[in-house]
C-alpha cells in the first residue's frame, strides 16, 4: 500500500487530473490531501467533485485547510475577508453562465464535503500529515485549530511522536518540496507558476504535474535540506 500526500490544489483541477493519471492509484492506495482545494485557481468546484468522488470509493483522507475554513466561515458570516483571499475565483468556478456566483450556486453536497468530511490530522505509522504545522510539544489530540490550518512552515521542531510532518501552506514558489528530514512542507505554488506535488510517503518519490500539463519526477531525499 501506498500513503499519498497531495499538496494545496487550489482550483488547478488541470495538474490533479494529469497527476491522477500519472499516479494512477491503486484501490489500497491511501490518499492524504492536505487542504487548500479552493480559491486563487480556476476551478474550485471541480476540484472539490473530483476529491468527493474519491472519498466516496474510501480512498481519501481529505483535511481541512484555511481557505476551506474561511469559505466555510463566509457562509455564516459576512464573506468579505474571504473574497479578498481568493474567494472571488471560487465563487466563479460556481457561476451560472453570465453571472458573478455566490455562495448559494454552491451545490448540498460540496457544502456536505467541507462542513462534515474534513479533518484537522491524520496520523500514520511514520509520518503524520497536516495542513500547516502543529506544536513539536503537544500530541496529536490536543493540537490547537491555529497551528493546524495558519501557523507557517519557519524551521519546525521535530514532534514529540518522533514522526514526519508532512504539511502544505507555506508556498515554496520554487515549485519544489522543502524537506528538513523530521518535516516536509508539499504546497509547491500550484495556482502560480509552481507544481502540484504528490509524494508517495513509502518509498520518498515524488510527482508534479503543472495547469499546462507538463509532468516530472524525482525523490523527496534529492530536496533535504539542513539548517
Amino acid at each position: 500500500m501506498r500513503i499519498l500526500a497531495i499538496g494545496d490544489i487550489h482550483g488547478c483541477s488541470t495538474a490533479l487530473d494529469v497527476l491522477l493519471r500519472a499516479v494512477d492509484p491503486r484501490p489500497e492506495d491511501q490518499l492524504v490531501t492536505l487542504g487548500d482545494y479552493v480559491d486563487r485557481g480556476p476551478d474550485s468546484s471541480g476540484v472539490i467533485e473530483r476529491l468527493i468522488e474519491l472519498h466516496k470509493g474510501g480512498r481519501l483522507i481529505a483535511l481541512r485547510g484555511n481557505h476551506e475554513w474561511m469559505m466555510v466561515e463566509a457562509r455564516n458570516r459576512k464573506p468579505d475577508g474571504w473574497l479578498m483571499f481568493g474567494g472571488r475565483a471560487t465563487l466563479a468556478s460556481y457561476a451560472k453562465p453570465g453571472e458573478a456566483g455566490s455562495l448559494d450556486d454552491v451545490p448540498v453536497h460540496h457544502w456536505d464535503f467541507l462542513e462534515n468530511q474534513l479533518v484537522d490530522l491524520f496520523e500514520g505509522d511514520t509520518h503524520f500529515f497536516v495542513h500547516a504545522s502543529a506544536d513539536p510539544k503537544l500530541p496529536f489530540s490536543e493540537q490547537q485549530s491555529y497551528m493546524v490550518l495558519w501557523e507557517k512552515f519557519d524551521d519546525p521542531l521535530p514532534h514529540c511522536s518522533g514522526k514526519i510532518m508532512v504539511c502544505g501552506h507555506t508556498q515554496q514558489r520554487s515549485g519544489v518540496p522543502l524537506n528538513i528530514g523530521h518535516a516536509i512542507c508539499i504546497d509547491t505554488w500550484a495556482y502560480g507558476n509552481g507544481w502540484l506535488t504528490w509524494l508517495d510517503v513509502t518509498t520518498g518519490k515524488v510527482w508534479q504535474a503543472n495547469q499546462f500539463g507538463s509532468v516530472r519526477s524525482s525523490w523527496i531525499d534529492d530536496y533535504l535540506v539542513s539548517y
